[in-house]
């Protein structure tokens, strides 16, 4: 995410030194207007903590990252001053945000005869105070490209329970609920609908250094004695890396001005024709999407949603290549209808199946495989443009998400513990494990086009997932000593998705673009599986999916 940030923006100043001397002038001048003064907002969008837990008994056979997707939404205040008969930008900025996220991985798993732990990182907040540097650019100075730098803090809580052993009743947990501070560096866009109101997109990373946490006590096993070891101590390192989409208004001024020309001409593209208003504009193309996926599900060791003590966790690692078809359609009353259309394959990913079975003589096993599989995936959204004009269409939206990841796991070998399983590895021709899961999701969002050149537009679309549906069935296929490996999971939750696209126009009607797209949705205390019958285990589920995209559109303005 980071790295495509960088490059968006390294396009955007290219292009728009690139086009403003040759760019057609489809209205009179008109006088720069200046981005000076005080303003308010107010943002939404998505990311993720990272946080790496250090092991003091020595480096990890696997684990000890935890990742948390989160969405947000929240307020920013700031002061723009640009300096007089200059494009150059200096300014300050505050900002706050609520989150909701959730992560969880294995951590201390330093050897497969001891029993590690269970890592959850939840943030509930966050904000920045810092500084900005700004290029004014575009047609008639109403593009801002900035960089910011400054402090950041962070609120969070951080569990780590001690897996199952079978020895205690209760597992052992320590806990951090506090607010954490570092520094951050950021980069966006901003365009100027009105002289009142502007539309941002903004990358941030942020980084807390490290923190000093309690670590439970846990068990090691000299078979055939198991013997209780003390808590600790670890250093948690984090950072936040996250992308938003934000609407300011700058005080004082006039809330319903328009840019001349008048509001009555609705038109996204510049015209020849001034006075043609269609019905509607029409966009269709279709995308080549590259990404990778995690799909993480955590068996917990009793029915109590409480717990964090796991006996099993299974994680997918899956990259993937798929394509797809996509439609929109503004009309003449300010209602848009979006959507898209993909499916694709699963490429070679890998499976890490890992269980806490002390009792059972093993402490920590952790199986890995082959995966491949297949996804498909829909998207469809109505909204209303609050802002539309020739330059820029900005609104709002509600629609409905459908995903969908058939997973099989092939052959086994394992990695932590000699007296588990697969210690003779099986070959990749044996299927193991299939997963077959769907996630049916409501968004709710923000979308923005905006110009930035005659030829280049930055989209952007952020959507949070207030109400996520999960369906899955687990198959065991090689598992012995039950009537049914067939295990169906059931699950809700909430979820974030965004995207940003820069799309060229080629000719008049026909448009090439790059993009990102980050989707993550998690059902972390709701979830269930089914076997034999009962409802045995809880089974908080998570699933994340990004990467980068290419794409090629037309674009028609319907009838008249």
């Amino acid at each position: 995410m980071k790295k495509l940030s960088v490059a968006v923006l390294a396009l955007l100043l290219g292009s728009t030194l690139a086009n403003a001397a040759d760019m057609p002038v489809a209205y009179p001048p008109v006088a720069l207007w200046s981005w000076t003064g005080l303003y308010i907002g107010t943002h939404v969008g998505g990311g993720f903590v990272s946080s790496q837990f250090s092991d003091p008994a020595g480096p990890a056979i696997y684990g000890g990252n935890v990742r948390s997707p989160a969405a947000l939404a929240g307020f920013q205040l700031g002061y723009n001053w640009q300096i007089p008969n200059s494009n150059f930008l200096l300014g300050a900025e505050a900002d706050a945000s609520a989150s909701i996220g959730d992560g969880t991985a294995t951590c201390f798993a330093s050897s497969g005869l001891f029993t590690s732990a269970n890592c959850r990182v939840r943030p509930q907040a966050s904000g920045s105070l810092t500084g900005r540097v700004g290029f004014v650019t575009g047609p008639r100075g109403h593009t801002l490209i900035y960089a910011k730098a400054g402090a950041a803090w962070l609120q969070e809580q951080i569990d780590i329970t001690t897996n199952f052993s079978g020895f205690t009743a209760s597992p052992a947990a320590t806990s951090f609920d506090g607010v954490r501070w570092g520094w951050t560096i950021g980069a966006g866009v901003e365009k100027a609908l009105t002289p009142a109101w502007s539309v941002k997109l903004e990358y941030d990373y942020a980084n807390f250094g490290d923190l000093s946490a309690s670590t439970p006590g846990s068990f090691v096993l000299l078979f055939p004695f198991a013997f209780s070891t003390p808590g600790g101590a670890t250093n948690v390192s984090q950072n936040l890396q996250t992308l938003k989409v934000g609407l300011n208004y700058k005080v004082g001024e006039d809330l319903y001005a328009h840019w001349e020309p008048s509001a009555s001409d609705y038109r996204l593209r510049g015209a020849t024709d001034p006075g043609y208003v269609p019905d509607a504009e029409i966009e269709i193309g279709g995308r080549v999407w590259y990404s990778s996926g995690k799909f993480q599900k955590d068996l917990g060791a009793t029915t109590d949603p409480a717990q964090q003590s796991l006996i099993s966790r299974l994680t997918y690692d899956t990259p993937a290549a798929s394509g797809e078809v996509f439609g929109r359609i503004d009309t003449s009353s300010n209602i848009f209808v979006k959507g898209f259309v993909g499916g694709g394959k699963l490429l070679s990913g890998n499976l890490h199946d890992e269980d806490w079975l002390l009792i059972d003589g093993i402490p920590y096993s952790n199986t890995l495989s082959t995966v491949k599989g297949d996804l498909a995936y829909a998207t469809f959204d109505v909204g209303y443009s609050v802002f539309r004009g020739p330059s820029a269409n900005v609104g709002g939206f509600i629609g409905y998400n459908y995903f969908r990841e058939n997973k099989q796991a092939f052959g086994c070998t394992q990695i932590a513990n000699s007296n588990s399983d697969c210690v003779r590895a099986l070959p990749n021709s044996i299927l193991g494990i299939t997963e077959d899961d769907k996630w049916n999701s409501m968004r709710i969002g923000i979308n923005s086009v905006v110009k930035l050149t005659d030829r280049l537009t930055l989209t952007s679309d952020a959507a949070y997932l207030p109400f996520v549906s999960f369906t899955g069935t687990d198959d065991h296929l090689l598992r012995t000593g039950v009537g049914n490996t067939i295990s169906p999971e059931t699950g809700s939750g909430r979820g974030v998705q965004l995207e940003a696209i820069l799309a060229y126009a080629i000719a008049q009607s026909f448009s090439v673009g790059a993009g990102g797209r980050y989707w993550a949705m998690w059902a972390p205390g709701t979830s269930d599986t089914f076997s034999q019958g009962c409802p045995c285990q809880t089974l908080p589920v998570r699933t994340e999916r990004y990467g980068a995209f290419l794409q090629a559109s037309y674009k028609l303005d319907g009838l008249k």
